[in-house]
């Protein structure tokens, strides 16, 4: 087996452009499929510890199901601004933006359109070490409310070590918030509930939030509270606890401000292990904080690949900048300016235990 890549047609977008899906392979048994409708991983098949290779992110065999609004996020690049923005409303330069609110009384993930339901232009890479896949998409000025016209390039790569690492790149002509992150929904035993993986996160503190989903403020120190994750535990262990915060959630869905070595460097956020398959994943990354989404809202009403997608069935690990840091200046800036250039990247890496 080589390392390789191919192109086959996946469908037509709801306008009318023809669209591709890229079979990622590497020399491990890992593949990797990727369209350019939201440059969504539709699939992503790595072994168990007896070599048996399952697909361990949820999503469909078919473009369509992509096009609804019930679908959440699968495996999807998410932009100009992952998570939520408080009434859609921020203070930029002086001057007060407006985005659409799409998520109750908020912003989420870029917008009802965002970047998750665009049609990428795609250009396959390879090396001798990796095959990827390069995408390209410009949002224009006023998109969703964002100012400025934004040039965005997002590179898929594949290696040997079974390593997918996910580049993130982009500029402005115009000031604008910026925070992409890709919301892949991970079971690493293939289906059944995520209840029994085993979860690090290494955060000492995170974002506590409102009923609406938006961050109180200061950040909490996750010591003493459900939220522990430093050592490794179930992610049922805590969810059914008697916490406003699992409350205002409805189980996880928060920011982690993760522990860094220093300010942008590359290093280990999370390790998810599925006991029973023997598969981990660690999701190494250069952002500051990371969304863990215990997969609520999953109702069994959505169904693909010859399942159903049942509750807390799936988890998501979202790279990112805290939610709504335009209206936090004591968060880390979200704001791209001109002349400046957008560069994030973070490496999902999958690997046995015996």
């Amino acid at each position: 087996m080589e390392l390789s890549i191919e192109q086959e047609p996946f469908g037509t977008a709801p306008d009318g452009q023809s669209l591709s899906l890229y079979t990622l392979r590497n020399r491990s048994g890992m593949v990797v499929k990727i369209t350019n409708y939201g440059g969504v991983i539709t699939q992503l098949h790595v072994p168990d510890r007896q070599g048996n290779v399952a697909d361990v992110t949820f999503g469909f065999d078919e473009a369509a199901p992509y096009f609804t609004d019930a679908v959440p996020y699968f495996g999807a690049l998410i932009g100009r601004y992952g998570n939520r923005i408080a009434g859609g409303r921020f203070e930029l330069d002086g001057q007060s933006v407006q985005l659409e609110v799409n998520n109750g009384p908020n912003h989420l993930h870029g917008g009802s359109k965002g970047f998750h339901k665009q049609v990428w232009h795609a250009e396959p890479l390879a090396t001798d070490l990796t095959v990827g896949l390069t995408l390209t998409y410009t949002s224009p000025d006023g998109d969703h409310g964002y100012p400025g016209n934004l040039d965005v390039t997002v590179i898929y790569e594949l290696n040997d070590a079974n390593e997918l690492l996910v580049k993130y790149h982009a500029t402005t002509d115009k000031a604008t918030p910026v925070n992409l992150t890709q919301h892949a929904y991970f079971n690493l035993a293939g289906r059944g509930s995520i209840l029994d993986h085993e979860l690090t996160i290494n955060a000492d503190r995170y974002t506590p939030i409102d009923a609406n989903s938006i961050p109180l403020g200061p950040l909490a120190p996750v010591a003493g509270t459900p939220f522990d994750f430093r050592t490794p535990r179930p992610v049922g262990e805590g969810i059914g606890r008697d916490d406003e915060q699992l409350k205002n959630g409805l189980g996880y869905d928060h920011n982690f401000v993760l522990n860094k070595p220093e300010a942008g460097a590359l290093s280990l956020a999370a390790t998810v292990c599925d006991p029973a398959s023997g598969r981990v994943l660690e999701l190494l990354t250069d952002e500051p904080g990371v969304q863990f989404y215990s997969g609520n809202f999953l109702d069994g009403s959505l169904s693909g690949k010859g399942w159903r997608f049942g509750h807390r069935e799936a988890l998501c690990l979202e790279p990112q900048h805290y939610p709504d840091s335009p209206n936090r200046p004591e968060y880390p800036s979200t704001i791209l300016r001109p002349g400046e250039v957008y560069s994030t990247q973070s490496l999902y890496r999958f690997s046995v235990r015996p």
